[in-house]
């Protein structure tokens, strides 16, 4: 039996109708007409013999053979975009002291960082993982050369590289206890996450106490998924044992900013926030 070669770019026209949720917005995503990508997947589901996409009227969905596809789809595309950029890009050396708010993504920035050092392995890149205030004290001190991190309400500082849903998550088993104030685990006072979620349940009138506080996002994370209360969290920063709490008080969304100067540091800057951009937007 001769194995076929699968061709990239059907398979990132099928991995962007497959996040996106439809014909014609995997086609904005990519530029290309609705009927174009309806082509692109029918010639790989040809390729492989195998269909991978169920269509209705309204909407698309993975078959279980589109599922175990999208995961290698997924890595294949990967490497060939890392590839790319470590043959393609221009050589870059120098130093980044770099700070990033442990709410920013945790499931997906180390591994984008270490992505990003093995494409420019000249680039010593510093990091240093902590509060966003916190970092940004650091930086205007000369500290840190740049934070990734949120920015307050009504702030106009930072350049913006996405907005995430704020969310509330707990465990899935947990429930909003009737009659008693709602248990709450968060970070420190200073928060803003945690300023918004007091705020938001005081305007509610809704009862609460704070029962749990770490200044580690992962130590928050961690009481929630025990079951200990209710916390607040960016979508991007949902870790596995948490779910989304309904019927609670609405947060709004956040901006998740690079704060600094990043014109003195642009040629480093620029391809982080590009990756960032590209691996974290599904994400959020």
């Amino acid at each position: 039996m001769r194995i076929p070669d699968l061709d990239l770019d059907l398979l990132r026209c099928f991995v962007t109708v497959a996040e996106r949720g439809g014909f014609t917005a995997g086609g904005a995503a990519l530029g290309l007409t609705q009927s174009a990508v309806s082509l692109k997947v029918k010639r790989l589901e040809e390729v492989l013999g195998r269909r991978v996409l169920e269509r209705t009227s309204r909407a698309v969905a993975l078959t279980r053979d589109g599922e175990a596809l999208l995961g290698y789809a997924r890595r294949m595309l990967a490497l060939n975009d890392e590839a790319v950029r470590r043959l393609v890009a221009p050589a870059m050396a120098g130093r980044l002291r770099l700070g990033v708010a442990d709410h920013f993504v945790p499931r997906s920035l180390a591994p984008l960082l270490a992505r990003f050092a093995r494409i420019y392995p000249d680039v010593r890149l510093e990091v240093e993982v902590g509060r966003s205030h916190e970092l940004r004290a650091e930086q205007e001190a000369g500290r840190l050369d740049l934070v990734l991190g949120k920015r307050r309400d009504g702030e106009t500082a930072g350049r913006p590289i996405f907005t995430e849903a704020v969310v509330w998550a707990a465990a899935p088993d947990f429930t909003p206890p009737e009659g008693r104030p709602l248990p709450l685990a968060l970070l420190p006072p200073g928060c803003m996450f945690r300023d918004r979620a007091l705020a938001a349940l005081g305007r509610a009138n809704v009862a609460h106490e704070v029962v749990f506080v770490s200044a580690s996002l992962l130590g928050v994370a961690a009481a929630a998924q025990a079951g200990l209360g209710a916390t607040v969290l960016g979508r991007g920063g949902f870790l596995p044992g948490l779910r989304e709490v309904p019927g609670l008080p609405a947060l709004g969304t956040a901006e998740m900013c690079v704060f600094g100067d990043a014109g003195a540091q642009g040629a480093l800057v620029a391809p982080l926030i590009e990756m960032l951009r590209e691996d974290v937007g599904e994400v959020v």
